[in-house]
């Protein structure tokens, strides 16, 4: 194996990190617009989509890759789609809250529960797939695989 193919492989790895890295980020961008209703909509909106896309990404490009190559990992990968189910509704939810006006300190409490459930998620997720990830040969843009951040 070369010096190049070790670094490609290593990377999705980093990639991961750095995704969850920039989606945390925001998250804490978005609460810290406070009740600036307008800032607010907009970080959390962008937040939101970023956050789904990442999750749309990984089922669709990296869970599949994952399962193919390690089999043994189909209850993970049942798990982490499940912990994105619960995530997307948690958005919903804020949205709705976004459409209907909702207070700041309505809006920050959305905002927390999907840090608190993301956060678990993140952590389990990185704990379970790090390490495969640094043997993962998948061909595809990182933007497909993590969502464009």
């Amino acid at each position: 194996m070369t010096d190049r193919e070790t670094t490609r492989l290593i990377a999705w790895a980093h990639e991961m990190r750095r995704t969850h890295a920039a989606l945390r980020k925001a998250l804490q961008v978005a609460r810290e617009t406070g009740d600036q209703h307008r800032d607010l909509l907009l970080h959390c909106r962008g937040f939101c989509t970023a956050l789904d896309r990442h999750h749309r990404g990984e089922e669709v490009t990296l869970f599949p890759a994952l399962e193919a190559a390690h089999p043994e990992l189909a209850p993970v990968l049942r798990r982490l789609v499940e912990d994105h189910a619960l995530i997307a509704k948690l958005l919903e939810s804020l949205e709705i809250a976004l459409d209907d006006a909702a207070t700041g300190d309505e809006l920050g409490s959305h905002l927390d529960g999907i840090g608190a459930i993301m956060e678990s998620h993140f952590r389990y997720e990185e704990r379970q797939l790090l390490d495969i990830l640094t043997t993962l040969e998948l061909q595809a843009d990182v933007a497909d695989v993590f969502g464009p951040l």
